[in-house]
């Protein structure tokens, strides 16, 4: 399957581009946006919309504005958060009748969830977290997720026990005061990209697919 070019309209004339994968007979869309140094045409995000495609789910992956113009500074949350919506309505548009699920790799879901936490995106069921970046490495903190007490529906966070941006320590109590909303689904010896070392005897395909068979599963039990 080849992804369809999409532009996203934002504010006033600004646009950023989008890569919609519809696999036949999807049974659900995952609209899900970049980590903050690189962008939608990344091969982690494609080796995530191809493996989802593969399990039945549509995507639809995005730039923020900053990436589509070529700047190496992230936006400030108010712009990712109007980039979020408007992906939103723009997988909305393509594919009405699918259930929608959002998030993304780190900084964009964490942006799509102080985005739901603000002000709920509408027909969203559930967020979906590949690595959330629960605070910079070397610096243990759960400040970084004090909005998702205002998110109200099912979140998933996959995470590597290896990740540097979010400490087992921090991480499980996170979770825990979510209560019911979270699902933490753990990947031992993977880093934040989702690497493991050879010595662990897999390969980070392996690893990958492991993941994706989560997600697919979680998205069906929230359908």
């Amino acid at each position: 399957m080849t992804a369809e070019q999409i532009t996203i309209q934002l504010h006033g004339d600004a646009t950023v581009s989008g890569l919609w994968l519809a696999p036949p007979k999807a049974t659900a869309a995952y609209v899900f946006a970049h980590g903050a140094g690189a962008g939608m045409a990344h091969k982690s995000m494609a080796a995530i919309a191809d493996g989802l495609a593969e399990r039945g789910i549509a995507t639809l992956r995005y730039n923020f504005l900053y990436m589509e113009r070529g700047s190496g500074r992230p936006d400030s949350p108010a712009i990712a958060h109007q980039a979020v919506r408007a992906a939103i309505a723009k997988a909305t548009e393509l594919a009405p009748k699918l259930p929608l699920f959002a998030g993304g790799k780190s900084f964009g879901g964490r942006m799509t969830s102080q985005a739901q936490a603000l002000d709920p995106l509408p027909n969203v069921r559930g967020l979906i977290f590949f690595g959330f970046p629960l605070h910079p490495a070397g610096k243990p903190s759960d400040e970084r997720a004090k909005h998702l007490s205002d998110v109200a529906i099912p979140m998933l966070f996959l995470q590597g026990t290896n990740d540097a941006l979010a400490s087992l320590e921090m991480l499980k109590p996170t979770a825990k005061r979510l209560g019911r909303r979270a699902t933490l689904a753990l990947f031992d010896h993977a880093d934040h990209s989702f690497h493991v070392p050879a010595k662990r005897g897999r390969k980070d395909a392996d690893v990958l697919a492991e993941i994706l068979d989560t997600a697919a599963a979680w998205i069906a039990g929230n359908n």
